[in-house]
């Protein structure tokens, strides 16, 4: 962890952090408006520091973080967690969004099987799609 500087480049620190796969998903991340840094939208280049929140949308989730340490080199899991740490109002707001998610995908009528040729041609038909 780098403790000889106090402020880092946020596209890096999320890339050392694994919330992203690589520094350029980081980027489009943070143009795209998915981080905010004290619910306001930053720049890629944008300096945090030890003690700044920040607000990551990965998916459904909202995540809530506030910043532990600083590293600017992507290493193991375990070290990575040890740069942040969530809210524990953002965990339990993730766990209930996740349990309505559940409790609404059995609301959903899946069919029981795929549709056969003769009933794709139908379904085509019906919404005036052109076939083959």
């Amino acid at each position: 962890m780098n403790t000889a500087e106090d402020k880092l480049r946020l596209d890096k620190w999320l890339w050392a952090a694994r919330f992203f796969k690589t520094r350029s998903l980081a980027k489009a991340a943070i143009e795209g408006g998915k981080v905010q840094l004290a619910g306001q939208r930053v720049k890629v280049s944008k300096e945090i520091a030890v003690g700044e929140v920040l607000e990551i949308r990965q998916g459904w989730d909202l995540k809530e973080v506030v910043v532990s340490a600083l590293s600017d080199q992507r290493r193991g899991a375990s070290e990575a967690q040890q740069l942040y740490s969530e809210t524990q109002a953002s965990i339990s707001r993730r766990e209930r969004e996740s349990a309505a998610r559940k409790a609404a995908g059995g609301m959903i009528d899946r069919p029981a099987q795929r549709p056969s040729k003769r009933q794709r041609r139908q379904i085509h038909r019906f919404k005036d799609y052109p076939t083959d």
